[in-house]
C-alpha cells in the first residue's frame, strides 16, 4: 500500500491498546519508518502487535535539521507514518510543521483515522452535540483570562458546549475559573483516563467536581465538556 512516497497521519489508542483500526496496523507495518512523539510509548504498542518497522522520535522540539532529514526520506521515495503519544496527531499534538512541509513539497498526506479523546467523551454525554467548540489546552498564564472569556462567550452567547483538555496539576484551578466565569450552576462532563483501567466519567457542577477531587492526589489525563445553560 506504500508504493508512492506518502506521509500517513495515524491515530493510535488513547489508552486501551485494542482501540486501533486494522488499517492503522497495516499502515504501521508497511511504511518504511514510524515517527513517534514518545518512542517508549510507541514501542509498547508496536511490540503488542509485533510490528517491526523502525521507529524514531518526532515531537514539538524536533530540530529543523532532523525535520529536513525526515523530509529527505520522502524525497527518496520512502513512506512515513506519524503517530503521537496517544490519539490523533495534529489535534493538540505535534505534527503541523511536518505536514505543512510535506504539502509544500507536493508529497501525499493521508489520514488514517481512529481514537480521539474529544469524540470518545462526546459520544456518551446526555445532551445534543450536533455542534460543539474544541479549544484544546487553555494557555497556562499569558492569554488565559482571555481564553476563559471566550469559553464563557461560546457557552452563553452561542449556546455551544465547549470541549477542553486539562492536566492534573491545573484541574482544580480550572474548575474554580469556570465557576467564576460561567456560573455556579454550570454543568460539566469530565472524563479521566478515558478507555484505561481507571476510567472515570463524571457529570457535576464545578463545585461538585472540586469536592470529589480535593482530598485526592489528582492523576491522569482530563477531557472536559462544559455545557451551555440551555443544555442544563
Amino acid at each position: 500500500m506504500c508504493k508512492i512516497a506518502t506521509l500517513y497521519i495515524v491515530a493510535t489508542p488513547i489508552g486501551n491498546l485494542q482501540d486501533i483500526t486494522l488499517r492503522a496496523l497495516e499502515t504501521l507495518r508497511s511504511v518504511d519508518l514510524i515517527l513517534a512523539e514518545d518512542t517508549r510509548r510507541a514501542r509498547i504498542l508496536l511490540s503488542h502487535y509485533q510490528i517491526k518497522t523502525p521507529c524514531v522520535s518526532f515531537h514539538q522540539y524536533t530540530s529543523s535539521k532532523k525535520l529536513n532529514a525526515l523530509i529527505s526520506k520522502l524525497k527518496k521515495g520512502l513512506s512515513l507514518a506519524l503517530i503521537t503519544e496517544a490519539g490523533t496527531p495534529n489535534i493538540s499534538d505535534p505534527g503541523l510543521l511536518l505536514i505543512k512541509k510535506a504539502y509544500k513539497l507536493g508529497f501525499k498526506v493521508v489520514p488514517v483515522p481512529g481514537p480521539s479523546a474529544i469524540t470518545t467523551l462526546l459520544s456518551v454525554v446526555n445532551f445534543e452535540v450536533s455542534q460543539f467548540v474544541f479549544l484544546g489546552f487553555l494557555p497556562k498564564k499569558k492569554g488565559r483570562k482571555k481564553a476563559l472569556e471566550k469559553v464563557a462567550e461560546f457557552l452563553k452567547k452561542y449556546s455551544l458546549p465547549v470541549v477542553i483538555f486539562e492536566s492534573p496539576n491545573r484541574l482544580l484551578k480550572l474548575l474554580s475559573e469556570i465557576e467564576k466565569m460561567v456560573g455556579l450552576e454550570t454543568k460539566i462532563v469530565l472524563g479521566r483516563e478515558l478507555t484505561k483501567v481507571f476510567e472515570e466519567i463524571l457529570f457535576d457542577s464545578p463545585a461538585g467536581l472540586k469536592e470529589r477531587f480535593k482530598e485526592k492526589q489528582i492523576k491522569g489525563e482530563f477531557t472536559l465538556v462544559i455545557l451551555p445553560p440551555s443544555g442544563l
